[in-house]
């Protein structure tokens, strides 16, 4: 995945940022690089995926100007070759465009960029620094505040900790300049809707989400895919079967005793003929794991961590047994197509606002738990679903089209792909059910049952008021909490509130982020 740390300004403690950066070295095993600009540090821990040479180290070096990227912009050959008759490359790392094309562009090249990247630029000329972050939030950047009021990014919170008072996100889609954060691209907006039919709305889909598969096939290191047996991570396998040469590695993880996606992801994987891989985790794998899955995470959110355990598991595998490098994962799909609980939207309205409301947060979330457990595996992490081209097409679509008008959540993406055969009609039709819930329903209760044992009622309600923000509301989400405050004290609005349905919607004010508690669960868990 790669990591990166700025301190932008002068006065540097070489030491202390040395220190902080170590943190995340896991992001970055292959090497390591600290530069001194004249006017602060900037820090690179590589893993090399694109341009495997010790040319593509960085940060890159030109015309007085420096840049860290942890990314990967596609169709970058194209620019390159652009930019080649005024620039000679020394690498084949796609981030090496990024100094040439500032020059030439400025912060106008954010927007041009089809890439899942966060970056920090230093100008030489100005002696400033600018960072920016995809649109969606992909890559993990973070900054806070010295005691000097020197602004410093990382690409995790917890290379932050004990630098910064008050550490936050960086906004997705946004770029800082001059002590301001840019809106670039707001990529759950739409400026009008789209009024395609349905058959046309589908091939789009379809035509749309191949291509962001395939594009994420480029890669110098070994590539391999999440595999839950659920239509998206199925869907994105079954793609990327047909445009490969030979059979893909496909893995999958559930508990010993209930694993619900065990079976489905084997029909998958016998279905496109990829070489497939099954973990197989215990309770107390579980929850020996849930402390460092919360440290590696930096949340305390309960969807988030439950979902992040078996994830975190099956990733840890893959490292320690094969020399895959890269992973192709379904995340995405829901925030844009529905989860079980939109299918309780009121109107298409409703359900347009809740969708963009979870894009425009997917960081905190899902797009957090992939990174994390991938990257602290010393992966990357690559989500077809999240390709720019894509995404902006289907929120474009009209949402009366999107609900749950069919009979069948996410109908419009099954429909795309029914043509095509390239799933068993129970994988492409199957009823969605949570990862955490699918790895197996007693992972969940374990989880549950667990924090029980930790506090008795009392305990229970005189603990969760200390906290005012995202204040804990079961002894599971107290005990994530005191976990959370343990590791990143008072950094708690890192998150902006718990992942649960949208309980202003009849049917959705529960009190568990589950699935399992709404009426419309149905077949999900079977």
């Amino acid at each position: 995945m790669c990591s990166i740390m700025g301190y932008c300004g002068s006065g540097a403690d070489r030491e202390k940022f040395q220190e902080c950066f170590c943190k995340t070295a896991s992001r970055g095993p292959d090497d390591e690089r600290i530069v001194d600009t004249g006017n602060g540090l900037l820090g690179f821990q590589r893993l090399s995926i694109m341009g495997l040479t010790p040319e593509g180290m960085q940060p890159f070096f030109r015309n007085g100007n420096y840049v860290v990227c942890n990314g990967e912009i596609y169709g970058f050959e194209k620019i390159k070759k652009e930019l080649s008759a005024e620039y000679t490359f020394q690498s084949d790392s796609d981030c090496e465009i990024l100094l040439p094309m500032y020059e030439k562009c400025g912060t106008d090249m954010f927007a041009m960029l089809d890439a899942e990247f966060a970056c920090i630029l230093y100008d030489g000329s100005t002696k400033e620094y600018i960072a920016a972050r995809d649109p969606i939030g992909i890559r993990p950047l973070y900054y806070g505040y010295d005691k000097k009021g020197v602004i410093v990014f990382a690409s995790e919170a917890k290379n932050l900790t004990g630098l910064c008072e008050r550490i936050r996100p960086f906004p997705p889609g946004h770029y800082y300049k001059e002590g301001a954060f840019i809106c670039y691209c707001d990529i759950a907006g739409t400026d009008a809707v789209c009024g395609d039919e349905v058959e046309l709305i589908c091939k789009n889909i379809h035509d749309k989400l191949i291509a962001g598969v395939e594009k994420r096939l480029v890669s110098d290191s070994k590539v391999g895919f999440l595999l839950s047996g659920g239509l998206d991570s199925s869907l994105v396998c079954a793609i990327a079967a047909e445009k490969s040469s030979k059979p893909i590695r496909t893995f999958a993880i559930g508990m010993e005793t209930d694993a619900i996606d065990l079976k489905y992801a084997r029909q998958t994987a016998d279905y496109i003929g990829s070489e497939h891989t099954e973990v197989i985790i215990t309770k107390e794998d579980v929850l020996s794991s849930l402390e460092e899955v919360i440290y590696l995470l930096g949340t305390y959110d309960i969807t988030t961590i439950r979902a992040s355990i078996g994830m975190y598991l099956v990733c840890k595998a893959i490292h320690e047994t094969t020399d895959i490098r890269v992973l192709l994962t379904g995340e995405i799909s829901d925030e844009l197509f529905g989860y079980k609980y939109t299918d309780f939207a009121p109107s298409a309205e409703e359900f347009q606002k809740e969708s963009q409301k979870r894009i425009r947060e997917l960081h905190m979330y899902d797009v957090l738990r992939a990174d994390r457990c991938i990257s602290v595996n010393s992966l990357e992490a690559r989500v077809p679903f999240g390709d720019l081209d894509f995404v902006k097409y289907v929120m474009s679509v009209d949402p009366q089209k999107k609900m749950n008008t069919y009979g069948k959540g996410k109908y419009l993406l099954r429909h795309a792909f029914e043509q095509d055969a390239c799933l068993p009609p129970e994988i492409l039709w199957r009823e969605k059910a949570a990862f955490s819930d699918a790895v197996g329903h007693s992972m969940v209760d374990d989880l549950k049952e667990y924090a029980e044992t930790v506090y008795t009622d009392t305990e229970f309600e005189e603990k969760r008021q200390k906290y005012s923000h995202a204040r804990p509301f079961t002894k599971e989400s107290l005990l994530y909490r005191e976990i959370f405050e343990k590791y990143y004290l008072g950094q708690s609005e890192m998150i902006v509130d718990f992942w649960m349905p949208n309980k202003e919607w009849e049917g959705c004010n529960v009190k568990d982020p589950s699935a399992r508690v709404l009426s419309n669960y149905g077949d999900s868990g079977k």
